[in-house]
């Protein structure tokens, strides 16, 4: 294999998410690798703190659920979208209020569809084709108690990843997803930090650790890459075994 398929010079690649936890870890992988990184997040101290560590990554003050974000994305060029803003708030089903699921509804697919759309229509304008990634979770393949709003949002990633793969197959757009287990970031790290609860996810994790996001990076960074050139509606699995018992 050409050493080549692993570059990304000249590609312009949108990471939504961007400043903090995977979405940092992605936007650093990325510009490493040589694209040109735009990195979308509400808060623009981190996104400063982010682009002061590389000099490929652009930042990108915004949230993806205003109603201008996608029209604004669809006029920028865009060759690669790492899908990866979202949120989770874990509850017993018969607590989750109305607002709440919405909220979870709104972020984690209404406008993950939306930005998806967008950059779908910036590939079709350009014609040259794209990489898409959708950031779901190992919750997207299975069911987990306290996360049944989690668990529906992200099962729909994963139909739409297929859903799209087949349908922009032709215009050489690939899409995939990438779908970790607990990662220690900013979002997991009070889940993580009840000792029964961690030791609940170790139990789950025939690898017998806990991810870190430079890991999720790696899989986001292989769809991307030429080297994934005939890989495209799959979900790849960065959950250190869960799923497979």
């Amino acid at each position: 294999m050409r050493v080549d398929a692993f570059s990304l010079a000249g590609k312009t690649a949108v990471v939504t998410g961007g400043s903090k936890g995977l979405g940092e870890a992605i936007s650093l992988a990325l510009a490493e690798a040589g694209a040109n990184v735009v990195a979308v997040a509400r808060d623009p101290e981190s996104l400063a703190a982010l682009a002061a560590r590389h000099t490929n990554i652009e930042i990108w003050a915004a949230n993806v659920m205003d109603a201008s974000f996608p029209e604004a994305l669809a006029q920028r060029d865009v060759d690669i979208l790492v899908n990866n803003a979202g949120t989770n708030m874990p509850l017993p089903m018969a607590e989750v209020a109305i607002d709440i699921l919405d909220n979870m509804l709104n972020l984690n697919v209404r406008s993950a569809y939306l930005v998806a759309q967008a950059a779908v229509r910036s590939m079709l304008r350009r014609g040259n084709g794209g990489a898409i990634v959708n950031i779901t979770s190992q919750m997207g393949h299975v069911g987990s108690p306290r996360r049944t709003v989690y668990c529906m949002t992200k099962h729909a990633l994963e139909g739409l990843t297929k859903a799209m793969a087949v349908e922009l197959a032709p215009h050489n757009i690939r899409v995939n997803s990438v779908a970790p287990t607990f990662i220690e970031t900013p979002m997991t790290r009070p889940m993580l930090d009840n000792a029964d609860f961690r030791a609940f996810v170790d139990s789950m994790i025939p690898l017998g650790r806990i991810g870190k996001p430079e890991d999720v990076a790696a899989a986001v960074f292989y769809l991307v890459s030429p080297a994934a050139n005939m890989v495209t509606g799959t979900s790849l699995l960065v959950d250190g075994g869960w799923t497979a018992q």
